[in-house]
């Protein structure tokens, strides 16, 4: 056999065996977790308390606020804590209602979510009202307008940010 014969050959190997090592390397380290965990190398959940806490203590410092002022914060911040969640409707039950009896209970779930969504909004007008003009040009600037810069880039939920609730939406 000759050269030419045999060069084709040659390289194909040569190329195997590259494309095989390359494929062969070990994969990058997984990223890091995005929640926190705890010693046995499972997820936490983040603590409610300690969340509100932090966000009441960052409207204190950031608006600066007066001692007076204190009742329509715990107000305002008492509107801001979610509502416990029902429990979920059993799948067997929801097949047997007719499509009215689920639209039904559909806007009976919609219309509990206004009323607290319509609390929430009351609570912030009045701590709004307590609040002197330069505060209030404070909590302004702290308020979720739009959708920011979408749900890739950086302020929390959705682009939005946290806001004044601490929440992204």
């Amino acid at each position: 056999m000759n050269f030419t014969k045999l060069a084709p050959w040659a390289i194909g190997g040569v190329l195997l065996v590259g494309a095989t090592a390359s494929a062969a390397q070990q994969p990058p380290p997984p990223a890091a977790p995005s929640q926190p965990r705890d010693g046995r190398g499972e997820w936490r959940r983040p603590d409610p308390e300690a969340m509100a806490a932090r966000r009441a203590e960052h409207l204190r410092a950031a608006l600066q606020l007066r001692p007076d002022q204190e009742p329509a914060l715990k107000a305002f911040l008492d509107t801001g804590k979610p509502a416990a969640r029902p429990a979920r409707a059993d799948r067997a039950a929801v097949g047997a209602m007719t499509t009215p009896q689920r639209l039904d209970a559909q806007r009976a779930r919609m219309t509990e979510r206004l009323a607290r969504f319509d609390q929430r909004v009351a609570a912030t007008k009045r701590f709004y009202a307590q609040l002197s003009p330069a505060q209030q040009k404070a909590f302004d600037a702290m308020a979720p307008r739009g959708h920011g810069k979408g749900d890739g880039g950086k302020g929390g939920h959705r682009g939005r940010g946290p806001g004044p609730m601490g929440h992204g939406e």
